[in-house]
């Protein structure tokens, strides 16, 4: 991951957008950052409702939970071919 974009998330103000596409279909989750953020885990990001940390953790109090998004988004990322687009934004 970029240094320039964990320095970001390990501030408390931070505000993450994480933008899911695929083909025609897309769906956004907000949530925040955190000074407790290690961002080590080396194949794995998960986005919490809580203020959970561990090293997966990407970013905490998010607005969406995996239930939350968009069902025909779900549907064709179960497909293991299908390509999508992961767009992360970060305001302080």
């Amino acid at each position: 991951m970029n240094p320039k974009l964990k320095e970001a998330l390990r501030n408390c103000h931070a505000n993450l957008t994480i933008k899911i596409e695929v083909g025609d279909i897309s769906d956004e989750i907000h949530a925040k950052g955190s000074p407790n953020l290690t961002l080590s885990h080396s194949q794995e990001m998960v986005v919490r409702k809580s203020d959970y940390v561990s090293d997966r953790t990407l970013g905490v109090r998010s607005d969406k939970a995996a239930r939350d998004l968009s069902r025909g988004l779900v549907e064709k990322l179960k497909n293991p071919k299908q390509v999508a687009r992961i767009t992360l934004t970060v305001q302080s």
